[in-house]
């Protein structure tokens, strides 16, 4: 008699990136029974969270193709979303004695958690650190589509004269994540601009500004952060945004600093030092930082055109997760934005994981792409653009996507947690991850499964 377990299909399955995504992927599929390498470019787990301070060799605008500081992390940086709703979903993000007790900690929190996460759950033996990705693309094999393999070329990055490793997989789980690729504008004499310029991937500290006129390009969470910490060091700070339309938050931080300045976008660069805007004022800078996001990029990954980057749209993906063509051998973990991401992407692992042992099936390639032409429709519809097309903020579609196989809806405090940051945060930029009010939804959650499950009592020190 064959038992359910031997009817469960068992692949080889070479996960790329060792951070949040792909961590919580590896463990999934290694759950589902299938053979996992991990194939991660730095020395440890944790991805962007892995914060490395040197970026001397870096190129101020990261114009060129190998990007040298994985980590776009800057040394002061805190999580703009409280502890409580990071977590995955059975193993919360506890306070910790001795370490960073903060509701809203720092970075290095974070990275502590996933390598708790990675050590209690033994993921590390699945890893192959210092491991670059050179190339990954389709093996041909027998009908397209049926039975795809996968070649990986891979090489120690740590030893110039090391020979690339290649090796065939069952599927690849591309788990990059959306914060390394810098995405740069276009304004008028910028290549011509002496002055120094650079993007926040490679911002560390405020030090190096110290007395000078900085413009800031890009009113984001980092762009309002990096000009907060800037003013107690810089002569000048010119925050440039796309629009003069702020929150009370950002509006109460500029009346309290007589050198932070608002200003529309930039019109142009003069050889001179010059930072001309739209409006027509403008200043003599030093410098021009650039907070203007990332870009997906899988430099490494060739589907013969089957998947393409149109515009920041990463296409076409059922669910933000597999190309109709190529699903599931081919997945992507990690890619939407502006949502939790930690119970996202188990979601998302989990439903991979079962897809490739066929515990469960994908709709038809035609349902696919219409469910597709659909949401790209609606994204249109509602006028978002297209580089917008992964940002989410949605419960309901976490929601809906966690249905596709049993995974949970998240909890309404974990919602409500979340909401609440957020609007806090648009009210206090300064002080709202020190000073809160939201101590029901607090009391709610710490009473909740999520932190009273037995598990969690083991690695907590409180």
């Amino acid at each position: 008699m064959v038992s359910d377990h031997q009817l469960i299909r068992s692949r080889n399955v070479c996960v790329i990136g060792a951070g949040p995504s792909g961590l919580v992927v590896a463990r999934e599929l290694r759950k589902e029974g299938h053979g996992v390498v991990v194939l991660e470019q730095n020395h440890d787990v944790g991805g962007q969270w892995l914060y490395s301070p040197n970026v001397e060799d870096e190129d101020p605008l990261v114009k060129d193709n190998i990007v040298k500081v994985h980590s776009s992390i800057y040394e002061s940086l805190r999580l703009t979303s409280p502890r409580e709703i990071m977590g995955f979903t059975d193993f919360p993000f506890v306070v910790k004695r001795n370490r960073d007790m903060r509701r809203f900690p720092g970075h290095k929190e974070l990275w502590l958690y996933l390598k708790d996460f990675s050590e209690w759950f033994g993921l590390r033996e699945m890893i192959r650190f210092k491991t670059r990705v050179e190339y990954v693309g389709m093996l041909d094999y027998g009908e397209f589509g049926k039975d795809l393999k996968w070649v990986v070329r891979s090489k120690p990055n740590y030893k110039a004269d090391e020979k690339v490793v290649e090796e065939v997989f069952d599927a690849v789980v591309v788990a990059t994540g959306h914060y390394s690729h810098p995405r740069l504008p276009s304004i008028k004499g910028m290549d011509a601009w002496k002055r120094k310029q650079m993007h926040s991937h490679i911002y560390r500290t405020p030090q190096p500004f110290r007395d000078e006129v900085v413009v800031v390009v890009g009113n984001s969470i980092s762009g309002q952060d990096i000009s907060i910490e800037l003013v107690e060091m810089a002569k000048e700070v010119h925050l440039s945004s796309k629009s003069l339309d702020i929150t009370e938050g950002l509006s109460k931080v500029i009346s309290k600093h007589h050198n932070l300045h608002l200003r529309p976008q930039i019109e142009s660069l003069g050889e001179d030092g010059r930072v001309t805007f739209v409006d027509g004022s403008w200043v003599i800078a030093d410098t021009i930082l650039y907070c203007t996001g990332y870009s997906y990029s899988f430099p490494f990954l060739d589907t013969k055109g089957i998947v393409v980057v149109d515009d920041d749209r990463v296409g076409p993906l059922y669910e933000h997760t597999f190309p109709p063509s190529l699903a599931p051998s081919l997945s992507f973990v990690g890619i939407p934005r502006k949502l939790i991401g930690f119970p996202f992407f188990e979601s998302q692992a989990k439903w991979i994981a079962q897809l490739l042992s066929e515990k469960t099936a994908l709709p038809s390639w035609d349902d696919m792409m219409q469910s597709i032409k659909d949401f790209y429709h609606s994204r249109d519809a509602a006028g978002l653009p297209k580089p917008n097309t992964h940002d989410i903020a949605s419960f309901e579609y976490c929601d809906k996507y966690g249905d596709h196989i049993g995974f949970p809806h998240l909890e309404e405090w974990r919602k409500g947690l979340c909401l609440t940051a957020l609007v806090n945060a648009d009210a206090n930029l300064e002080s709202y991850r020190d000073s809160w009010d939201d101590h029901q939804l607090l009391q709610e959650a710490h009473q909740s499964p999520h932190f009273t499950q037995q598990k969690s009592q083991a690695f907590s020190t409180l």
